[in-house]
């Protein structure tokens, strides 16, 4: 969640930064928003039933990361609207991947104590990623570390997500 929390918390101030006004700012937020509730509205639910919720949170994790990278490059007022189009669908799919997955593992009576310990844990990684951008905004003036070190935690993700995967489908092939 430090990845998603960066764009989510600066996009208008990076945005102005590169020259343009604040109300286009707000636009690519709204539009990323808005692709991130589709995203979490339909395609959860198609990929989930498909793969289920650790290969659905890869796929939206591996979204998000390449989009996330892309912005660090992008300056086009075109290509901005592109990366964010795209950062919302994959940001939209990661946030409801986790009662899926704490659904799929775990005995329902313990289903809604794990998932709110799963979202308090998503809310940190949050809050850590808004701060971390402005302090390292502070510090250099841009936000390009800042994009960087959030596609470190998210490449940093989707190993630990693929780990899990690996294990889940080892365990399922000794049971075979």
């Amino acid at each position: 969640c430090v990845a998603m929390a960066l764009p989510l918390a600066h996009m208008v101030a990076h945005v102005s930064d590169l020259g343009y006004d604040y109300a286009t700012g707000a636009r690519l937020l709204s539009l990323m928003l808005a692709t991130a509730g589709i995203s979490a509205f339909f395609g959860v639910g198609f990929l989930g039933r498909r793969y289920g919720g650790l290969k659905t949170i890869f796929i939206f994790s591996a979204i998000q990361g390449f989009f996330l990278f892309a912005l660090i490059f992008a300056d086009d007022i075109w290509m901005i609207y592109v990366v964010a189009i795209f950062f919302g669908i994959g940001y939209g799919g990661v946030l409801p991947c986790y009662p899926v997955i704490v659904r799929e593992f775990l005995p329902a009576s313990q289903v809604g104590r794990r998932t709110a310990l799963v979202i308090v844990c998503a809310s940190g990684g949050m809050a850590l990623g808004s701060w971390l951008g402005g302090a390292l905004y502070d510090t250099t003036g841009s936000y390009s570390l800042a994009f960087t070190i959030g596609v470190g935690f998210n490449i940093f993700n989707l190993f630990i997500i693929g780990y899990l995967i690996h294990r889940n489908s080892s365990r399922k092939d000794a049971f075979a």
